[in-house]
């Protein structure tokens, strides 16, 4: 599985394309094709304090990008990238039509990160999955 990602970079370059379309089309691509109506967004699970739906794309996005690139020095530009896109693509639904900057949404991407981060802080501590 690792290997495939390894070999297939492409796949983390096509989600992330993927995400920053969604994060910049005025709008809701999703709310259009599962409710027919570009103003709602379809909810994964109920929002607590953090956007759930922001929270699982950039889990999703960094997990696909820690399997991706596994040399130590490009993991350091991958999250100080990520942590970046997730900061900018929110700041952009400032100017966005049909989009607003909301905290709960920031904060569920820069969790949505830190949780990848942490949990290979963890398996690289204490050598889980270690041949």
């Amino acid at each position: 599985m690792i290997k495939f990602f390894l070999k297939k970079k492409l796949l983390f370059y096509f989600i992330n394309f993927l995400v920053i379309f969604l994060y910049v089309f005025p709008g809701s691509i999703l709310g259009l094709i599962v409710y027919n109506d570009i103003s709602v967004q379809p909810q994964v699970t109920p929002d607590l304090v953090i956007s759930s739906n922001h929270f699982f794309v950039f889990l999703f996005l960094t997990l696909v990008g820690f399997l991706s690139y596994l040399d130590t020095i490009d993991r350091k530009k991958l999250i100080i990238y990520l942590i970046f896109l997730s900061i900018i693509l929110e700041i952009f639904h400032l100017a966005i039509p049909e989009r607003s900057f909301q905290w709960s949404d920031l904060f569920g991407n820069l969790i949505g990160v830190l949780v990848v981060i942490f949990l290979n802080n963890l398996i690289n501590k204490y050598g889980f999955f270690k041949k």
